[in-house]
């Protein structure tokens, strides 16, 4: 190993101008040598130059060993030897031949329990010394030594999903305690936290680090840290002044925390923290497809954009709820309208080494309505088909980064026939954490356009003495099928986007003639479009922060005029329900302003309801039990609040600017800044109280300090 001196690493280009050189000063010779004669190797492939008159030239590769006296290598031999490279050749003019040699084997680390035998059991893969010998018969006339010292390549095991770092909490997103560790298993350079990066490479660029945490250097503690002065150095006014915070309560780590509320364990805030146990590499990342044990895809149907997809991948901690209209001219046979129990009982990949097998449980639907587009059809003669699959409905229990239950709800029936049917199939999957499902927010902090308005409902714990807001939504009316109020759905408010819609009520003479009974069913109607009394101010608000909240003011049902009602009409029916959301914008986060809610007004718009029996159809009118439809709407109207200025300048303020903050450069009026009405800190009793206090103690000690005796001694003298 010591006769190992020269090591070369040159790119393609240096390589090509060594060799005109070489080409230049070797034209006129005969002597055979290897350019370098000494080769360190670090990849599987290793180059030279073998320089002289080489037509008669064989060349033999060898594995060699060092003298265990000496330490020195033999001569060369021109006795080929087995080897696990491949040597090639290529001519390179009349005097120069290129040597190339290449590792004929794989550089892929083992797996536990490979039986492979082509895969490098340790790390460092290959350690060896070659010999190339230019030979004449069996004349050695130039040699090359190779010292190959190769060390395993990692590989992830799936290159579409394993490419990014597995963070060990699903809760905190989208980076975790090193955000600059981006590539999986290998180390970035300049990220000093990354676990991938070894001694060696972090020597490399230790001193040229990524500033900040980012970067894994957490920036040096502020002086007025009390955990910074000793008492040795510390001034006189430290131990009353200085700041107690934990290294943790830095405004660079942006985190978003979006699970459970974890309760923090009491202990000191500059205890060392507990590392968690390493996620194993099949563990689940959010967005990434569940599989079955048998490294399938777990699929449900689907919508892609905007059309139904049956064999559609579910995707980790994401939710979605679709519903896909199939015509159907005859019975379905295969699957996802004619599914078996057996079927759909998989047993999928929990994630964390565990396999959880679906639970499936099944319902009859008895009313078909919310199914069948056309209820003409049912009970009519036509063909009957009997456990039709009209939805499927699963619930995923995770818990961190896999899988702990899975349950199927599939609802069945009977469908009967005749010519065509739309069918309607509802296909869900929700995430559970344990018995809790995780709210989806509509900003950060701020409401995001087209994002639902989240309301909420008063719920107290007794046992606690708490108040928290359960969430629910506020909604308008969403009609299907028919248009009609039975059968109508509701849709959320989205924010920032104006609506109106409405579903139709069969009204007839008979109810007509009953008015307060009218009044209060279209009431009902249109006060289970809105449960909640209070509304969220901002996009991801607290349920235990009441000031994240406010009132929903509700307008009065009583109308001002008297209800002039007769047999054949009822005045003040509440058939039109108006939101109305006032938000404005409150600052600036990144460049983009964030809107909140300032309040919320709900109110009600009467009319008068009577039978039309004009255009030749008296039918309405004669017969008590005829309906006729009647409109009930319900709208949303978005208004943006400009800030409030203030009221106008006079002359005097605009002319005058000696004491103006804004366009003076000596602010006399912050002098006394926290106890005037401006400060906002605290209440302005408290700053005053504070204020005269520390007044007081200036007084204090300038009555009792040296200026003032030097006072009285002259007053004294005079």
């Amino acid at each position: 190993m010591a006769n190992v001196v020269d090591v070369f690493f040159l790119s393609p280009s240096s390589f090509r101008l060594l060799c005109v050189l070489l080409f230049i000063s070797l034209s006129d010779t005969q002597t055979l040598v290897f350019r370098p004669p000494y080769v360190t190797a670090t990849g599987p492939t290793v180059s030279a130059l073998l320089l002289g008159n080489a037509s008669e030239i064989s060349l033999n590769l060898r594995t060699v060993l060092p003298s265990n006296t000496t330490g020195r290598f033999g001569p060369p031999s021109c006795l080929p030897g087995v080897t696990q490279w491949k040597l090639t050749t290529e001519p390179m003019g009349k005097t120069a031949i290129q040597v190339q040699l290449r590792l004929n084997r794989s550089l892929r680390l083992c797996g536990d329990n490979e039986t492979d035998t082509d895969c490098c059991i340790k790390p460092l893969c290959v350690l060896e010394t070659l010999q190339v010998s230019a030979c004449v018969g069996s004349t050695s006339l130039a040699s090359l030594l190779i010292q190959a010292e190769i060390y395993a390549q990692l590989f992830p095991a799936n290159d579409g999903f394993d490419n990014k770092t597995i963070i060990p909490n699903q809760v905190y997103q989208p980076l975790g305690s090193c955000p600059c560790d981006l590539t999986f298993r290998a180390c970035d350079v300049r990220c000093c936290c990354d676990k991938d990066c070894s001694t060696e490479d972090l020597k490399l660029f230790q001193a040229h680090c990524l500033p900040g945490p980012f970067g894994g250097q957490v920036t040096p503690p502020p002086d007025y840290q009390c955990s910074v002065q000793s008492s040795e150095n510390s001034p006189d006014w430290f131990p009353f002044l200085c700041v107690t915070s934990p290294p943790e309560n830095n405004p660079y780590l942006g985190l978003f925390y979006q699970g459970d509320t974890i309760t923090p364990k009491p202990g000191p805030s500059f205890g060392s923290p507990v590392l968690s146990a390493p996620v194993p590499t099949n563990a689940y990342m959010e967005g990434s497809p569940i599989l079955t044990i048998n490294d399938e895809y777990f699929t449900v149907p689907q919508k892609i954009n905007g059309r139904c997809v049956n064999n559609a991948p579910v995707a980790f901690l994401k939710n979605f709820d679709v519903e896909c209209i199939t015509l159907l001219r005859s019975c379905p046979t295969g699957s996802p309208l004619q599914t078996v129990p057996t079927d759909l009982m998989i047993t999928i990949n929990g994630g964390e080494g565990d396999d959880v097998p679906v639970d499936v449980s099944d319902e009859v639907a008895t009313d078909l309505r919310q199914f069948i587009s056309s209820t003409g059809v049912l009970g009519s003669s036509g063909q009957v088909c009997e456990n039709m699959t009209l939805a499927l409905d699963y619930k995923f229990y995770w818990r961190g980064n896999g899988i702990t239950q899975t349950t199927l709800t599939r609802t069945v029936g009977t469908v009967t026939l005749n010519d065509s049917v739309a069918v309607t199939t509802r296909y869900s999957a929700v995430f559970l954490n344990g018995e809790f499902m995780g709210e989806p927010n509509s900003g950060n902090p701020g409401y995001q356009v087209g994002k639902p308005v989240i309301g909420g409902i008063m719920d107290s714990f007794v046992e606690n003495n708490t108040d928290s807001i359960q969430r629910t939504s506020i909604n308008l009316w969403r009609p299907v099928n028919n248009g009609l109020c039975s059968t109508a759905e509701k849709k959320p408010i989205l924010f920032g986007e104006n609506s109106t819609s409405g579903c139709l009520l069969p009204v007839s003479q008979q109810n007509l003639t009953q008015c307060d009974l009218l009044r209060e069913a279209v009431t009902s109607l249109q006060r289970a479009l809105v449960e909640a009394t209070y509304v969220s101010k901002n996009g991801r608000p607290d349920a235990l922060t009441m000031t994240d909240w406010v009132n929903i003011s509700f307008g009065s049902l009583n109308s001002s005029m008297p209800k002039e009602d007769t047999n054949s009409s009822c005045s003040d029916i509440p058939s039109h329900l108006h939101i109305h959301v006032l938000s404005l914008v409150t600052g600036v986060v990144d460049g983009v302003p964030q809107k909140y809610i300032r309040s919320v007004q709900i109110n009600h718009s009467m009319s008068s309801w009577r039978l039309e029996c004009g255009g030749g159809d008296i039918s309405v009118c004669v017969d008590p039990t005829e309906t006729q439809l009647f409109p009930i709407t319900s709208s949303v109207t978005f208004t943006d609040i400009l800030l409030n200025t203030g009221p106008p300048k006079t002359r005097f303020q605009i002319n005058f600017t000696e004491y103006d903050c804004n366009r003076n450069d000596i602010c006399w009026p912050e002098l006394a800044f926290p106890m005037t009405k401006f400060y906002t800190g605290e209440p302005y009793s408290q700053s005053l109280a504070k204020g005269l206090i520390l007044v007081f103690f200036f007084i204090a000690a300038s009555v009792l300090g040296t200026p003032w005796r030097q006072i009285r001694q002259v007053w004294n003298s005079l």
